[in-house]
């Protein structure tokens, strides 16, 4: 510690060095306006990391936030002794420097801490003791005399020229004055100790009380509370019934999730949660005319580094990951390298910033010689750093491979340590790879490679090496096998079992055992030489040392141990021990007894009234005891108490539980009961109520009849009650009989019900009854019996409105056509392709009783046709078709060649492809490319015509083209190259293009393309076209029965190049008529018209 402090006092006793500090700060008596330095060393030679420090004034507050001009810190640490050394600077002290220090270092799970004091006197007189100093903030240093209330009050004032004030008591000024004026009068007056004034001044006014008759209790001066922390308020009134107001800075405090506001006899309480900035005012609680004021100041904690930068050491190309963690998320930290700042916004930076909620890294994917040097990083409340050091890769060896001389049977292990943990490398034995195996294993722990071979052998002697990956070095040994023979005669004793057959021992070899208890068995073995010792349980050795089932044998005693026994651990058990001059074998049982297991299937069989029947299965497994009886249990469903129904045990598994209440939902349970004890409850019965059987199912009709089946419907019965129902059961009989069979096993919970497997021909009667848990309700009879025979109905294919126009698939594409239909009995269904049976290699047919599946699962072009689906019940038919086109990219254009070139113009010709794609061709793309470059751009797409002209060509280059061709499915996969190229010639400087006289373009209007008749179905969009050549561009009129169609949103007008479209929005038979469409220009005027027709649907009819 510097000396421009005073030495401590005589009456200070020295600290000792205890824990992990090797040098503690001392006591100090500092001149005001002189410097003072604090030093503190750590050791950290048993450390796993680096230690942390904070300074500490009083009992919470860092001096790491307070760290600036007066308060310096100061950091660093010597390699050869791995000494940390920590210094605290006071620049100019002051008297507000005064009183208590702390220093705390910790590291991991390591902490240790000192304390020290400062005291602080006058340089030349000593002044007169003046209360407020007392009240001056500790930490505010050399501004002292300018005070700021942002942490504390959150408003900043402005530094004022002292100015000579009269003297003014204070204590007396804040007694008269209103609360919300103690921060005015603080401020003016130097106190900065709010929370010392408030008590002090709370003291004062104890010894004049101000009686209120309406609080018995009033709200403290002041409360503090950190930002986010809660804060509760409450006073005491006089009456019980007061109602109270709360208000912030005079404004009404609402009741929310924020604000609380409780009442509990005469206390009233107001709860502040998760304080913020905001909070931070002044507070009343307002009774009448009565009022109690108070402050709240709300502390929000600088933001502080709890986990300070780590130093690495890496060779060049490591990753490095500088990680820091803060006290707060969503703080701003500050990365330096050396003097520069490192950005985020530089996107060529190699560094690169993570944030993940309190922790920031700075990463470095490749580290190089430059970033030798120290990282620093800081936040408003402190900072920290950390030294990086990067050095070339180099392997060396740092210990070799030993020559080992081993025994038969005996472990051989070579062992090398090279320079860096994450090199790998592989193993050699005379030239050939070893692979690890049951008897050879090879490890790589840190810098650390070996090879074991357990159990050597002559055939494992020879030369071993091992070869770093990616170095050119090599490392190796020798192992020489050496075989010793001894030839001894030892002294032999036949083994002997001693087993002790007293104590748990019920019978000969048996031994019980309560299940959780624990049973040791100790057994005496007599042999010479010591004999070995093997438990078996069902010819399975047990060999645990350690656990809950284990041996542990000792010299002449094995002991058998099995910690907290378990119904597992019954079995028979063998101990055998064997020497060269014999063996000896005992035979165990050991009998695990328990509590049986909880009864199980507790169900309700019947209720009445006021009772029920409760039935049971006993426990699967009765615990190793007989079973005594049983003892049951209810209770109200929804309840948690339940009611003893038997205090002596009950040996039956049936119940009749009486003295219930009707129309409440009860829960039963079971516990069963042996030598042992009682076992845990059964699963809960179904909820039962004591209630009636419900009144019988009403409205019970046939639905359908077939030769084996009969279908019926019914409704729910009138009067169910509050036991609800469970659902229903079906019985029948034949006429005549009196014994009636069910025809479901489970309870139908739906209203309808197919019976099947009825003899054909038989008349048969039905009934259905309701059931709920009273059971059985009267039962639901048809009027007259039913004759079991099927029902003729005519063949029907309702086929779906989008197969009834064509259908059009890709080639590849999945096709899975579903035609519903009807008719009894069951229809024969077959489908036909253009009159051929289909090809069931090429095309799947599933047919059921309601539909018939056509499915391709991928469509070829061969698929196409026409498909016919008829349906046969003996002599009658039905049949719908279904025209089916599969298409796909057409073949590429024919004989694309240049027919003539004038100027930066060159006309194109050629003739539609040979395959259409088994659709129409809807235009032409057409691309152009200089043959210099072969690049190639699109000139034209969508181009309807078979020949085109190619402009803005540049003079001198020759080019060549080529065409796809385009349908539904897009383009072609190849295009047509032109035969000959296109030639822009190129002339002297002196060239004089021959006088040319314009075409004159202008035309009257002509239609290429003329309207076309059309017959389309009501409901199905549909559109009329033509095309039209005239120049300037025409007017389009489009008319229907002579009459302008106008802005109407059912009809829109299309004009794409000269291609006049008309489309009809879903027409109806209003829509039929003569459509026109005239082209008018200045030159004259042509029309075209046509005949739309459109046809009502077929109306089906019925049989």
């Amino acid at each position: 510690m510097l000396s421009s402090a005073e030495a401590p006092g005589d009456d200070v006793e020295p600290t000792e060095l205890t824990g992990l500090f090797v040098e503690k700060p001392e006591s100090v008596v500092a001149i005001a306006g002189k410097d003072v330095t604090f030093v503190v060393k750590v050791d950290s030679t048993n450390l796993t990391r680096k230690p942390t420090m904070k300074w500490l004034k009083g009992k919470w507050m860092d001096l790491g936030s307070k760290a600036g001009k007066h308060i310096q810190l100061k950091e660093t640490y010597d390699r050869n002794t791995k000494i940390y050394t920590y210094e605290m600077k006071l620049v100019k002290v002051v008297p507000g420097d005064a009183g208590g220090y702390r220093c705390e270092v910790s590291a991991k799970d390591k902490c240790d801490s000192c304390t020290f004091e400062v005291t602080v006197e006058a340089a030349e007189q000593e002044q007169q003791a003046d209360i407020l100093s007392a009240f001056k903030r500790a930490d505010a240093g050399e501004d002292e005399g300018d005070l700021d209330f942002s942490a504390l009050l959150k408003a900043a004032k402005k530094k004022k020229k002292p100015e000579p004030e009269q003297e003014v008591d204070v204590w007396e000024l804040l007694k008269s004055a209103h609360p919300s004026e103690y921060e005015k009068i603080a401020f003016k007056y130097g106190i900065t100790d709010l929370r010392g004034m408030l008590k002090r001044l709370k003291k004062m006014k104890v010894v004049e009380p101000k009686f209120s008759e309406a609080f018995l209790r009033r709200l403290e001066s002041a409360y503090s509370v950190n930002k986010g922390k809660k804060i509760v308020m409450s006073v005491e009134v006089a009456d019980p019934n007061a109602e109270v107001k709360w208000l912030r800075n005079g404004q009404e405090i609402k009741p929310s999730a924020k604000y609380i506001m409780e009442a509990d006899g005469n206390i009233r309480t107001l709860t502040i949660n998760k304080c913020s900035l905001a909070d931070d005012a002044a507070y009343e609680c307002v009774v009448g005319t009565d009022k109690c004021f108070t402050e709240v100041f709300v502390k929000e904690p600088p933001i502080t580094i709890t986990k300070l930068l780590d130093d690495y050491h890496v060779v060049v190309g490591e990753r490095v990951e500088f990680e820091i963690e803060v006290s707060e998320e969503g703080a701003h930290v500050i990365w330096l390298f050396e003097d520069q700042q490192l950005s985020r916004e530089d996107k060529d930076s190699k560094y690169r910033f993570k944030k993940d909620g309190k922790r920031h890294c700075l990463i470095i994917q490749e580290a190089t010689l430059e970033d030798n040097g120290m990282f620093y990083v800081y936040t408003n409340g402190g900072q920290s750093k950390g030294e990086l050091i990067v050095e070339e890769k180099e392997l060396e060896v740092l210990q070799s491979i030993a020559d080992l001389t081993v025994k038969s049977a005996e472990q051989a292990m070579f062992k090398c340590e090279v320079s860096d943990e994450k090199v790998t490398g592989k193993w050699f034995k005379d030239g050939v790879e070893v692979l690890p195996s049951d008897r050879i294993k090879i490890s790589h722990i840190g810098r650390i490679h070996r090879l074991t071979i357990d159990d050597v052998k002559p055939g494992d002697a020879g030369d071993y090496t091992f070869v770093p990956d990616g170095y050119a070095l090599s490392i190796s040994a020798k192992l020489n096998f050496l075989e010793i023979k001894i030839d001894y005669v030892p002294r032999q004793d036949p083994p002997k079992i001693h087993l002790d057959v007293s104590g748990n021992m019920v019978s000969q070899n048996t031994i019980i055992v309560v299940a959780g208890n624990k049973l040791r068995l100790d057994v005496e073995i007599t042999g010479e030489p010591a004999p070995t010792v093997c438990w078996m349980r069902d010819d399975k050795p047990v060999t645990d040392s350690e656990g809950r089932v284990r041996v542990e044998n000792k010299k002449d005693l094995s002991c058998f141990i099995i910690e907290g026994a378990e119904r597992e651990d019954e079995g028979n058990y063998t101990i055998t021990v064997t020497n060269p001059a014999g063996e000896d074998k005992a035979n165990l049982f050991i009998k695990i007894v328990d509590v049986p297991d909880p009864p199980e299937n507790v169900k309700c069989t019947g209720v009445g009234e006021d009772t029920a029947n409760i039935v049971w299965d006993p426990p699967k497994f009765d615990g190793g005891a007989p079973l005594k009886g049983y003892l049951m249990e209810r209770k109200k469903k929804g309840s948690s108490r339940w009611t003893k129904l038997n205090f002596d045990v009950y040996e039956s598994t049936t119940y009749e539980a009486k003295r219930m209440i009707e129309g409440i939902l009860y829960e039963m349970r079971v516990f069963a009961v042996n030598g042992i004890g009682i076992s845990a409850p059964s699963l809960n019965s179904k909820p039962f109520m004591p209630i009636a059987p419900t009144s019988e199912p009403t409205k019970l009709t046939v639905d359908d009849v077939t030769d084996t089946t009969c279908s019926l419907k019914w409704l729910a019965p009138e009067k169910i009650g509050a036991g609800g129902l469970d659902g229903y059961i079906i019985e029948f009989c034949k006429e005549g009989e009196s014994e009636w069979h069910p025809a479901n096993t489970d309870l139908v919970e739906r209203q309808s019900f197919v019976v099947r497997n009825l003899p054909t021909g038989e008349k048969m009667n039905f009934r259905v009854v309701a059931v709920n848990i009273a059971g059985r309700s009267p039962p639901a009879l048809l009027g007259q019996p039913v004759t079991v025979r099927e029902i003729m109905e005519h063949p029907k294919i309702r086929l779906p409105r989008d197969l009834r126009t064509k259908y059009i698939r890709r080639v590849g594409e999945k096709i899975n056509l579903v035609i519903p239909f009807q008719g009894k009995p069951r229809p024969i269904a077959t489908w036909l392709k253009d009159g051929q049976p289909v090809d069931e290699k090429k095309v799947g047919v599933r047919n059921s009783n309601v539909d018939s599946i056509l499915f391709i699962r991928a469509a070829e072009r061969d698929h196409s046709g026409k498909y016919t689906l008829i349906l046969k019940i003996e002599n009658m038919e039905d049949s719908a078709t279904i025209e089916i086109r599969i298409v796909d990219k057409p073949g590429p254009p024919i004989g694309v060649h240049v027919t003539d070139v004038w100027g930066f113009n060159a006309a194109l010709e050629w003739k539609p492809p040979k395959d259409d794609g088994n659709c129409e061709i809807t235009g032409y793309t057409i691309q152009k490319a200089e043959k210099k470059t072969k690049e190639w751009f699109t000139v034209y797409e969508h181009n309807r015509r078979t020949n085109c002209t190619v402009s803005d060509l540049i003079i001198g280059n020759e080019y060549m083209f080529r065409v796809y061709s385009e349908n539904l499915c897009g383009l072609s996969e190849d295009p047509c190259m032109s035969k000959n190229n296109a030639i822009i010639s190129k002339s002297g400087l002196d060239y004089k293009p021959p006088p040319y006289k314009e075409k004159d373009m202008n035309c009257a209007p002509k239609f290429t393309a003329p309207l076309v008749d059309r017959a389309v179905t009501i409901g199905y969009s549909t559109a009329i076209s033509c095309a039209v050549r005239a120049f300037p561009k025409p007017k389009i009129i489009w008319m229907k029965n002579k009459m302008i169609i106008g802005d109407d949103p059912k009809f829109l007008m299309q004009n794409n190049q000269g291609v006049l479209t008309l489309n009809i929005r879903k027409p109806s038979t209003f829509d039929s008529g003569k459509y026109s469409c005239r082209a008018v220009n200045e030159l004259g005027e042509d029309e075209v018209e046509c005949k739309l027709e459109i046809k009502a649907l077929p109306i089906e009819k019925k049989d």
